[in-house]
């Protein structure tokens, strides 16, 4: 047979089973042949059905036999850039993950394909044998098909009595049916009609050839010949106060036009934003900014950890180094962790650069954070700032990359693809030759570890902008407390100060990391514990509601009177959660205005944005909250922070706790005393010795490094080691013990010339959510490029060593 040449590209297609990850060639047709370019979405045959995929390569040559052919290029321009492309392919190997996967987790969820099963006749079902046994089966669904012209959905046709997927099967095999796969995404488009004159000079001429009677169409030809422009529909209907027939006679009069275009889903149109310019640098700041600019004016890639207190002025230096990258034509990438993506941040970017801005994050609903994305696609945007998945932000001039509160867990995702947004920065600064920034006032210990031995720059800022000192901190022992007879959830220094502090007329922050009213509920009598069904972890009291629930899969329950167990009523609530310091404010302090925020009073779209203006405005006297109050905020008023219990994060069975401890102390900590009043901190807690929380009370950074570092090295963990972590869930018990022991041996019986551990399996931190029990499995490893590739795939082997549908292996690197 004589060659076959012609024009190929590389698909991977949306099934993400490790079956069929790999790239699969099609045909490309000549009328898409300009359309198919790397990072296309495209709609192809794949064995009976048809999928969408996305092309990774695209080349000529000789054509395989039966290559099938592209169907249709589904988006006039690829949604994912080739440098996109290449870092999702990093991704799936250095991840374990599959390729469509890390391919899907860079683009809007709108962008994944839906699929339906559409039934229709046969083109020749009347000329077929209907089996006797079919017969009435095929009548009802003949007349539906009839009554629903010509198509119905699988699902229709599964509700009509006596008819399921057998049957339906069946049919299709008689040649009597044919059953359709229909391929669609989830993008819905906003759009407005706007209206014009067709010709305003004739208007005065126009208006009098219309007849006096026709008074509504009169109106309205006048209002446009007033305002001299084109209008949208909804104002020139509600100002004339007439119906869209009006408008529509005057168009089919030519005297009017009209035209539907498609516009943005807007999630700040309704906000006006202060339009602000660049402030005087400090010394410090002057020569931070200078050494940001460096690697961007030299064409390098490099890591710069700016550490800076809070209140330092690191946000006046993004926004300074991004003006001037702006002025080299490129794009800026500025990532948040979410609960620091505050109004007042939105505010700052978009003040400084306006309409140049766009912005993601969750609270977005999936129209807008489709249209956002689509700005930035079309480069109608330069600058994005947004959560994690903003790294992925499609930008092909990229200037700088700035990760704010570096050390955020939030930057790690912890469904598949399992990245981290500071690892994706450093791939992506390589691809651009250009720098990275990760700015914080507690950096993680291995960011500062790197900074500390050349891997990354780093920059410090000692002192707060207006040589505004740092809060006074007092660390409170509540055993002393309590020796004194204070069994109250405040210290007598926390009362005292806050009395003082709401006479002056100045506002107070409160804080404590665990929401609800009580963190369990025990009966008095037999002990028992009220816990999830479904999960090992105990249920939460909400007493707005009267219920227990679970924080990790949401089940909920009224709280029983009786304990379920031995039937006592003697059934009380213990522990501390926010809802509960709430209603103990109020009895304290009888006449407090309290604004509670947690994930319970921010759940509605909105309610965040407005509880900060509300307490911004000075609405209330106390913000308490959980760690999104933490970080990200700044009011002038606020000249006390109050931490109920700093110890609900240093006892976890983490080895990160004490790090998180002295980080979140840190950051809450700067939220006092920032602008012209003196700042207090109180902290209270059991664990007054504790080398987190004197580096935290006393601000001494490097004492905790120090510390933290020895404790690392001591115990072999990151930076001094590196880790990955299996977590291997089944529904049932007894299996998931059995893979647990079976893939650690096979971990185990690896030879290397480097050493390293198989810690396991153990049961995880909660050894069961969701109805799957859950073990863990860590493996240490001295850090080198050739041991990371063998450990990575002894990994990768073992993860597929098993073939059971229900099993679920979940792998993290470095316990991040």
């Amino acid at each position: 047979m004589p060659e076959r040449n012609g024009w190929m590209a590389d698909v991977y297609v949306e099934v993400p089973a490790k079956a069929v990850d790999r790239p699969y060639s099609y045909l490309i047709p000549d009328e898409w042949r300009e359309e198919v370019q790397i990072g296309s979405r495209v709609q192809v045959p794949f064995g009976p059905r048809t999928l969408i995929g996305y092309v990774v390569d695209v080349r000529e040559g000789e054509l395989p036999p039966r290559v099938k052919a592209i169907q249709e290029v589904l988006d006039l321009q690829p949604p994912l850039t080739p440098e996109l492309v290449r870092i999702g392919r990093r991704m799936a190997d250095e991840y374990l993950c599959t390729t469509i996967t890390a391919l899907q987790a860079m683009v809007p969820s709108v962008l994944k394909g839906t699929y339906q099963k559409k039934i229709t006749l046969a083109t020749d079902y009347d000329q077929r044998e209907v089996p006797i046994s079919l017969g009435e089966m095929f009548g009802s669904l003949h007349q539906a098909i009839s009554l629903g012209n010509g198509v119905i959905s699988w699902e229709e046709a599964c509700q009509i009595q006596g008819i399921h997927r057998g049957i339906l099967k069946r049919l299709s095999e008689q040649g009597l049916i044919r059953i359709h796969e229909v391929v669609g995404d989830k993008i819905t488009k906003q759009t407005t009609t706007w209206v014009w004159l067709t010709s305003p000079s004739d208007g005065e001429m126009m208006l009098l050839n219309l007849p006096k009677r026709a008074m509504k169409q009169r109106e309205v030809f006048s209002y446009l010949l007033e305002k001299g422009t084109e209008v949208s529909l909804p104002e020139l209907l509600s100002a004339t106060a007439t119906a869209r027939t009006t408008v529509k006679s005057l168009v089919e009069k030519g005297i009017i036009s009209w035209e539907e275009r498609e516009e943005y889903r807007d999630p700040y149109a309704h906000r006006t934003f202060e339009q602000t310019t660049a402030l005087s640098f400090t010394d410090e700041q002057a020569d931070a900014f200078d050494a940001i600019m460096s690697p961007i004016n030299n064409g390098q890639a490099e890591t710069i950890l700016l550490h800076g207190v809070t209140g330092s002025g690191k946000t006046e230096i993004y926004l300074q180094a991004i003006a001037e990258v702006l002025a080299k034509g490129k794009e800026a990438i500025v990532l948040v962790p979410e609960i620091s993506l505050t109004p007042q941040m939105v505010d700052r970017f978009k003040g400084r650069f306006g309409s140049q801005v766009a912005v993601l994050h969750s609270r977005l609903s999936s129209g807008e954070r489709f249209d956002e994305w689509l700005k930035i696609r079309r480069g109608e945007v330069k600058i994005v700032v947004g959560a994690r998945s903003a790294i992925f932000a499609p930008f092909e001039r990229l200037g700088i990359i700035i990760i704010d509160e570096e050390h955020e867990s939030s930057y790690k995702q912890e469904e598949n693809p399992r990245y981290h947004a500071r690892e994706i920065a450093q791939w992506r600064i390589q691809e651009h030759q250009t720098a990275l920034v990760l700015g914080s006032a507690t950096p993680q210990v291995e960011s500062y570890f790197a900074a500390r031995t050349g891997e990354y720059r780093l920059i410090n800022l000692h002192k707060r902008v207006h040589g505004r000192p740092l809060p006074e901190v007092e660390v409170v022992d509540l055993r002393e407390e309590l020796a004194k007879g204070n069994r109250s959830m405040f210290s007598q220094s926390l009362k005292t100060e806050l009395i003082e502090c709401i006479n002056r007329g100045e506002q107070a922050v409160l804080f404590l990391n665990r929401r609800g009213y009580s963190t369990f509920v025990m009966c008095r009598d037999c002990g028992e514990t009220l816990a999830c069904p479904h999960c090992e972890i105990s249920l939460t009291y909400h007493e707005t509601n009267r219920t227990v629930r679970c924080h990790y899969c949401g089940y909920a329950s009224q709280l029983p009177k009786q304990c379920p167990q031995c039937e006592s009523e003697h059934i009380r609530h213990f522990g501390t959660g926010t809802q509960k310091v709430e209603a103990e404010l109020g009895k304290a302090f009888p006449g407090i205005r309290v604004i509670r925020m947690d994930v319970d009073t921010t759940s509605r779209k909105g309610s965040h944005e407005r509880l900060l203006n509300d307490f911004g405005a000075g609405r209330a006297d106390v913000l308490l909250g959980t760690q999104m109050i933490a970080k990200g905020l700044d009011f002038p008023k606020v000249t006390l922070v109050g931490v109920i219990a700093a110890d609900s994060m240093l006892h976890l069975p983490d080895f990160r706790a004490a790090e998180r401890t002295y980080q979140l102390l840190t950051q809450v900590s700067g939220r006092a005393g920032r602008h012209e009043y003196l700042g207090k901190v109180i902290i209270q807690t059991y664990s007054t010795d504790h080398y987190s929380i004197q580096a935290a009370a006393e601000h001494w950074i490097e004492d905790f490094y120090r510390q933290e570092c020895q404790m690392r090295k001591l115990h072999l963990y990151p930076p001094f080691r590196r880790l990955y972590t299996m977590v291997i869930s089944h529904p049932d018990r007894v299996r998931v013990l059995k893979y647990g022991q079976e893939i650690a041996r096979s971990l185990s019986q690896g030879t290397f010339q480097y050493d390293y551990q198989v810690l396991g399996p153990v049961p995880a931190m909660i050894p069961k959510i969701k109805d799957r029990y859950r073990l863990q499995i860590m493996i240490k490893y001295e850090a080198n490029p050739d041991m990371n590739a063998y450990i990575k795939e002894r990994v990768r082997q073992a993860a597929h060593m098993q073939d059971d549908a229900d099993l679920r292996i979940q792998i993290q690197r470095d316990g991040v």
